[in-house]
This record gives C-alpha cells, sequence and structure tokens, in this order.
C-alpha cells in the first residue's frame, strides 16, 4: 500500500446495519492492481453499523481505513466532507451496499486515465434482481431518473448514478464538489452530473464494469418530502433558466415552492447562480437537448 493512495473510495453511511461491513469485505476481496485507501463517513447513525471497525483485529494491516463521524450533514456532504479528508488523486463516491468484482476498480479508471472522459459509472445491477442492469441514467418530463438499457461500449450518459462515480480530485474541487446547501437526502447525482456536464466536462457509463447494489424501497433514515423539494429548487436555482424554475414549482406546487425559495434565497442562493453560470461553458438548453431530455 503506497503512502498516497492513488485512488479514495468514499462511502457516506447512515444505519446500514451490516451493509457497511460486507461492502468492505467484498472490496477488499476483489482483486485489483490499483492502489486505494477508504474514507467512511458515518453521519449520525444509531444501529452502530460501523462498530466493527474498531475491533483492529478483524482489519488487515496493509489495508487502509479511515472513519469519520459526522453529525446528520446529509449525504452530500458526507461526501464531501469524505473527499477533504481523502489523499487520493482521484476519487471513487460508492454507496455502502454493493459488491464488487475483480478489477472493477482497474477498468473503470481507465477512461479517466485515458482522458476519454472526466467523470465515469459502472453498469449497477441489482444484488436481488439478477435480470436488472442499469447502464446509467438519463431524466424524464418531471426530473426522475430513468435508466439506460445495455451498450456495449463506453457512452456519454446524462446523469451518472450516485451508487458508484469516479472522477479526479482535480475536477471535483474545480465544480466545487456535490452541492453544499443541500439537506438530508435527494438530487446529489442529478445535481452533480449536470453541473460536470454545463461546467464543460464529459460523463460517462462503462458499461463494461458492474457493480452489484441493493436497491431497496425504504431508506434507514427518515425521508422529509420538504427537504427534497429544498434540493429540488436549490438546484433549480443553481442551474435553470427562468421556464425551468416554474416547471420545478409546478412539480411541488407553487404554493409549497414559494416558501422554499424563500428560505433558499435567504441561504445564497441567487448568489451561487450568478457564480455558477459565469463559470458554466454550457447552457441547461444545450444539456437537455443533447440528451433529448423533454424538460
Amino acid at each position: 500500500m503506497s503512502i498516497n493512495p492513488t485512488v479514495s473510495i468514499i462511502f457516506p453511511v447512515k444505519n446500514e446495519g451490516e451493509n457497511v461491513e460486507n461492502t468492505v469485505d467484498s472490496l477488499f476481496s476483489a482483486h485489483n492492481d490499483t492502489d486505494f485507501e477508504i474514507i467512511i463517513v458515518d453521519d449520525a447513525s444509531t444501529d452502530g453499523c460501523c462498530d466493527f471497525l474498531k475491533k483492529a483485529q478483524e482489519i488487515p494491516a496493509d489495508k487502509k481505513i479511515s472513519l469519520y463521524r459526522t453529525e446528520g450533514i446529509g449525504s452530500a456532504n458526507a461526501r464531501n466532507y469524505g473527499a477533504e479528508k481523502a489523499a487520493g488523486k482521484y476519487f471513487v463516491f460508492c454507496d455502502a451496499h454493493l459488491e464488487f468484482a475483480d478489477r472493477w476498480l482497474d477498468h473503470l479508471l481507465k477512461p479517466l486515465l485515458n482522458n476519454q472522459t472526466d467523470a465515469v459509472s459502472p453498469a449497477i445491477g441489482s444484488m436481488k434482481n439478477p435480470d436488472f442492469t442499469g447502464y446509467g441514467q438519463t431524466l424524464k418530463s418531471n426530473l426522475r431518473i430513468k435508466w439506460h438499457k445495455n451498450r456495449t461500449h463506453i457512452f456519454e450518459t446524462p446523469i451518472l448514478p450516485g451508487a458508484c462515480l469516479a472522477v479526479s480530485k482535480e475536477t471535483f474541487e474545480d465544480i466545487g464538489g456535490f452541492e453544499k446547501g443541500f439537506k438530508t437526502w435527494g438530487y446529489e447525482d442529478v445535481e452533480i452530473s449536470i453541473k460536470l456536464w454545463l461546467f464543460g466536462y464529459r460523463c460517462h457509463c462503462e458499461p463494461k464494469v458492474k457493480v452489484l447494489h441493493l436497491f431497496r424501497t425504504v431508506q434507514p433514515y427518515d425521508i422529509n418530502n420538504e427537504e427534497i423539494f429544498y434540493n429540488l429548487m436549490l438546484m433549480a436555482y443553481s442551474h435553470f433558466n427562468a421556464n425551468r424554475i416554474e416547471t420545478c414549482r409546478k412539480l411541488i406546487t407553487r404554493k409549497r415552492a414559494a416558501k422554499i425559495e424563500k428560505e433558499i434565497i435567504k441561504n445564497g442562493a441567487k448568489t451561487q447562480r450568478l457564480q455558477y453560470f459565469a463559470k458554466r461553458t454550457h447552457t441547461d438548453d444545450w444539456f437537455f437537448q443533447k440528451f433529448n431530455i423533454n424538460f
């Protein structure tokens, strides 16, 4: 293990039960030539899901794992916190309920190292349903995600699935990371993907790499719809033109949106909008037209 790992694999964790240990075991069991460290950010879990890391005898001496505790900063900022603590030149952000195959990391990094792309995700299979595999994502007219069907070669994707995505530290820092103003959960992967594209970067799916993901209908922590709507409107103010902001208002009702807009404006959304619009290479019209998204 090198002193400065090439890759930092970052896991945000909250009430994952045995999933964290299973994911770490799978990661260490998969053979890769790439040096990596593991950064686990336990965001106020109450189920002791990271307690196994306190048992030093269960962690091989040559494996570098760092555990950090945060107090409910939310999914996006848990990822940002992990990135701040990371030593790698490349970051791989992963859910804490995955299974990995041999050489997955070696092959996932290749498009970044070869300058084929600036951010990349593998194909995402289901642990419980062997018939399902998603290959990157696009957006529906209501901004819900839709999985691409199988492709044989690396291809552009509008949205990188948050379950697993890789990006260089340089690119991640240039775009400002995941949205720092987001609340607990919702739109993290959508926002960072749109931001990457608008700021002139490229996002791809590498279908020859596949990781398995535990899909679940209920999160192991409370999800507040108001916070999801807050994230949606903050994303809209940050990246969308006036017509698309209005469409977002209609998605959550104008009355509810009006209350949220007062809060996000108070928290600096208009200033961030000006900064982002000044920095970006492409418009949101360009993005939605490029990927034929009717929004």
